[in-house]
């Protein structure tokens, strides 16, 4: 599991990406130790953007390969991919997002406070689900497939994996912020990925996030994975399923909102104020005039890959709240 300090800062004809710690780099520092995918990121950067086809052909390499080199770029936020209308029918394109990469070997130091709270993902509060939907503990499954009455059991609260096709799950913070710190940042960490039936891994989903009532932004997932099992699923789940989904990291400062380093929305820490109540809202959520309507799943420590739960982090900044 990873916490990122990444930051994206623009500056005159180009965007940077600024690692300021370096365990917040690893993802990144993965994707580019490969020869193949170095050489992939020379050819963006050479002719702009470019289709699957024309890099297997360029790299000579097979198309299943190249799909699995761009995955991994993506995830770092290196390379973008879209779908586009072409003269044989719609292919996929990719260019390079960033052109510069900052390493701080050093980080920062800085008189902060942190609050951390691990919430499991049956513990939403209020939810709207349509099929393809279910969830499970990490022994069995909770009612039936594709019965969104199932997501009332009280049992829900054990829930280790939900998906949902469209709709939303709201969760509750603990509103345990303190009051003579300013709030610097807020962080979201959880391993989402989209909802096929089956599964698919080319199966994009807008996910939507929003906090304390305020919408931040969205993550494209690329697809609901399952070409190879969970490292953390207990070894009933079916192989034909969700398997895992990606590791992501949303945060809200005064720059805005950034998903792994990549700004989505100019929303900042201050549009989420005040915090006031017992809790705060925290909303994951496919809305049914998203772009992309594929779903959504959240992992918990017991599914996926990584052995967590969905991972909130309030940092303070120094000195006394005006």
């Amino acid at each position: 599991m990873f916490y990122t300090h990444v930051k994206i800062m623009a500056g005159v004809g180009d965007r940077v990406i600024h690692i300021k710690e370096l365990r917040s780099g690893l993802p990144l520092f993965k994707a580019l130790g490969s020869e193949v995918r170095v050489a992939l990121l020379e050819l963006l950067l050479e002719h702009g953007r470019l289709n699957m086809d024309e890099i297997a052909k360029r790299l000579g390499i097979t198309n299943g390969a190249v799909t699995q080199h761009v995955r991994k770029l993506e995830e770092c936020g290196l390379v973008v991919t879209e779908t586009a209308g072409a003269r044989h029918g719609l292919q996929k394109f990719c260019y390079v997002n960033e052109q510069k990469i900052l390493v701080e070997l050093a980080p920062e130091t800085k008189d902060q406070d942190v609050y951390e709270v691990d919430i499991r993902v049956g513990h939403y509060v209020s939810f709207e689900v349509w099929p393809t939907c279910g969830l499970a503990t990490a022994e069995t499954i909770i009612g039936t497939f594709d019965d969104p009455r199932y997501f009332a059991d009280p049992q829900h609260i054990d829930a280790e994996i939900v998906w949902l096709t469209k709709g939303y799950l709201e969760y509750w913070i603990p509103n345990f912020i303190r009051t003579d710190r300013p709030v610097e940042e807020i962080q979201i960490i959880a391993e989402l990925a989209s909802e096929a039936p089956s599964y698919n891994n080319d199966y994009p989903s807008d996910i939507h996030f929003s906090i304390n009532g305020v919408d931040i932004g969205y993550w494209t997932s690329p697809g609901d994975f399952g070409d190879e099992r969970g490292r953390q699923n207990p070894s009933w789940w079916p192989p034909h399923l969700n398997q895992y989904g990606h590791l992501k990291l949303v945060r809200v400062n005064h720059e805005g909102t950034f998903i792994d380093g990549c700004k989505i929305s100019d929303v900042t820490i201050e549009d989420l104020q005040p915090f006031q109540g017992h809790a705060i809202p925290l909303r994951f959520s496919v809305p049914e005039n998203a772009r992309h309507v594929g779903g959504m799943t959240i992992f918990g420590r017991r599914f996926g890959h990584y052995d967590q739960d969905i991972k909130v982090r309030v940092i303070y900044g120094r000195g006394a709240r005006d």
